[in-house]
């Protein structure tokens, strides 16, 4: 029973393996050839690399094979949204001038989506579009659920976010980010329900008016808007992480992907926001473990940068 256990994982990993390769190892030249570079943006407790492994796996691999400049932000693993916001913001600026491009396409999951979207809010200047995957762009029920368990002041509070703090530094040290200044509270209050509306508030760039519509594709400040996610929680029976997405799901009134609900997800122009994946296959986590019908999520990625392409962007 073990040694068929064995194959069956063997297998998923293969196939999962042979799919990214096929989908991105023999594309057309030029197919993600953007105008501007790509900046990809990542969530909470996230990183750019540690020990040899992607945030976005085997992602930015794949786009600059068939033609883009792709660079991997690295911001607070737990901040508030305009703390990453800030940072991510010298980041565009470093970019710009190593590249000479004069604008950028930023992609950010979850909390990388209002991260993302600040940039664009205060510098639209220096921003082709923003692409939310995931993003925790009117709040998250669970964040809500985290914020409601923990008086504020209180011994568990404190003890709580001095956990949290401890793992979000160790991760910012293992991915070189060690000089990133750590809020855990700071991160959680932005992706509540209430934080969330308040940021909307200040920056509005690209929310959809109505609860679960789209929003404006290209705002006011000149910046192109889009969107997509996922609504499912156990999508492989291989990835650990899918028992802790599916019980996290729980918590949600509507379809979610295990951390977002899906009409929080909205933003722009929606792509899809019902794929069969869940927080982590939106950034093919966990080493590619995904839905085996769905789409493989670097081919999303590699499609919406021949999207960019075509819009001259």
């Amino acid at each position: 029973m073990k040694g068929f256990m064995l194959s069956l994982l063997l297998l998923a990993t293969s196939f999962s393996a042979f799919a990214g390769s096929t989908t991105s190892g023999v594309s057309a030249t030029g197919y993600t050839q953007t105008k501007y570079p790509i900046v990809l943006v990542h969530g909470l407790f996230g990183f750019d690399r540690i020990a040899g492994v992607d945030y976005f796996h085997a992602i930015p691999q794949a786009l600059t094979r068939s033609g883009a400049k792709v660079f991997v932000a690295q911001v607070s693993a737990t901040n508030s949204s305009e703390k990453r916001g800030e940072q991510l913001l010298q980041q565009v600026r470093w970019v710009l001038a190593v590249t000479g491009a004069k604008k950028v396409n930023l992609i950010g999951h979850s909390h990388g989506s209002p991260t993302a979207r600040y940039v664009a809010s205060v510098a639209p200047q220096f921003v082709a579009s923003v692409t939310s995957v995931g993003g925790v762009n009117k709040g998250s029920e669970f964040a809500d659920v985290v914020r409601k368990a923990f008086t504020p002041g209180s011994a568990g509070e404190t003890v709580a976010v001095g956990a949290a703090k401890a793992l979000s530094g160790l991760i910012s040290f293992l991915s070189g980010g060690s000089q990133l200044p750590q809020n855990p509270l700071a991160s959680l209050e932005s992706l509540t329900t209430k934080g969330s509306l308040a940021f909307n508030a200040k920056y509005p760039e690209g929310i959809p008016a109505s609860r679960c519509g789209e929003g404006s594709y290209r705002a006011a400040n000149g910046v192109y808007y889009y969107s997509w996610s996922g609504t499912s929680t156990a999508t492989n029976i291989f990835d650990l992480s899918d028992p802790v997405l599916f019980v996290t799901g729980l918590f949600f009134s509507e379809p979610n992907d295990g951390l977002v609900g899906r009409c929080s997800t909205h933003l722009g122009r929606v792509i899809r926001s019902n794929y069969r994946m869940n927080h982590l296959d939106e950034v093919n986590q966990l080493l590619g473990l995904h839905d085996l019908f769905e789409t493989d999520p670097v081919t999303i990625y590699r499609q919406h940068a021949n999207r960019l392409k075509q819009q001259g962007l």
